[in-house]
């Protein structure tokens, strides 16, 4: 899998963990840089995964709030704030996300590594009421406040 990982300013300490995760997973690393604003990274990965250049991706900012704020804002985009095991496995089982969204202020570099690797070995389950409830969720992201089931 091609995981495309983009940091901003306060996400530079966790990189080189990230990364080195990324590979010892057994994933293509993509490297889409470091901006000082993190949209500017949240839409790095948006376009990837879009264009099909990525599979999946992993942003770090400060809290892991701003840029999951901001790739939730895109199309195709499902991003997690995830601080523990959990919920980066369980993220993608359940949801289907596609991106993990790490907090370089919260977590160190052992958990940084742990939840890369809880992410990128996690495959969405299939089971027909995550599908559903994806299906629902897709539906709010094409109809907006007009979604209805």
């Amino acid at each position: 899998m091609r995981i495309a990982v983009g940091i901003d300013h306060a996400g530079v300490s966790l990189r080189d963990t990230v990364w080195q995760a990324v590979k010892d997973s057994g994933h293509e690393l993509i490297d889409l840089g470091q901006h000082d604003d993190y949209p500017d990274s949240a839409l790095d990965i948006g376009r990837a995964i879009a264009a099909g250049d990525a599979d999946r991706g992993i942003l770090v900012c400060g809290s892991g709030a701003g840029v999951s704020v901001a790739a939730n804002k895109l199309p195709g985009i499902r991003a997690s704030v995830c601080h523990d095991h959990y919920t980066a496995a369980q993220c993608v089982l359940h949801d289907d996300c596609n991106v993990l969204c790490l907090g370089a202020r919260v977590i160190g570099p052992a958990i940084a590594a742990e939840l890369t690797e809880a992410f990128c070995s996690a495959r969405f389950s299939g089971e027909e009421r995550h599908v559903r409830r994806l299906g629902k969720v897709l539906q709010m992201e094409r109809d907006g406040m007009e979604a209805s089931w």
